[in-house]
């Protein structure tokens, strides 16, 4: 049985969609359940409902075999698994964004609002570029606004918070979508069951 790490929320109602397209479905799943684990002993699947930002520790740790999440959240993460599929919804890419008519100072540190410290300490070291984080976990548009920072680091998905508030991208540098994965050691012992939910997946977006 192959036990995958699913997302709750928006994404996770998404790939249970497709999951269910492809063959895997789980009739508690259709319930207003509480419960946290749900198998399908037919389907050979079990799942572990977490938060999405979870799903890549379930993974990396070997709770689950397979997971799915976004781009960003495996990358934030660093978690050391093998990226098998894109499956191309949840699209949105991350980007750099400031005021209107912002002029960055080159000469002084830069101060960056974001809830990807990660990913934006990386994107700016590939640059070169002196950053003051401020790690925030909501409302990050407001940081510039109330001067606390000179920029953000977000998601983008239409861009309409951005403009409600008077901000604007400045630069996009990661296209962002929702990725299926495996753990690295479940790969090589249950590779058969994993290419065939692999493959399954591939055949329902192709659909």
């Amino acid at each position: 049985m192959l036990t995958v790490a699913l997302p709750k929320g928006r994404l996770g109602s998404k790939v249970y969609k497709l999951l269910e397209k492809s063959g895997y479905a789980c009739p508690e799943m259709d319930d207003d359940t509480r419960k946290l684990v749900l198998e399908n002993k037919d389907a050979g699947v079990r799942y572990l409902l977490v938060k999405p930002t979870d799903v890549p520790v379930y993974v990396e740790r070997g709770v689950a075999d397979v997971g799915i999440a976004g781009k960003d959240i495996l990358e934030e993460s660093e978690a050391q698994v093998y990226e098998l599929m894109d499956l191309g919804f949840g699209k949105c890419r991350m980007a750099v964004a400031a005021p209107q008519g912002y002029v960055e100072n080159p000469d002084r540190t830069l101060r960056v609002a974001t809830k990807f410290v990660k990913i934006a300490s990386t994107h700016f070291a590939k640059k070169g570029r002196n950053i003051d984080i401020i790690n925030l976990h909501g409302s990050i548009e407001l940081a510039p606004i109330v001067g606390l920072s000179d920029v953000i680091v977000d998601i983008v998905e239409s861009g309409s918070t951005l403009r409600e508030n008077n901000l604007v991208v400045i630069e996009e540098f990661m296209p962002i979508s929702a990725r299926f994965f495996a753990n690295v050691s479940s790969y090589k012992f249950n590779e058969t069951e994993i290419n065939k939910m692999l493959q399954c997946l591939k055949e329902a977006i192709d659909d």
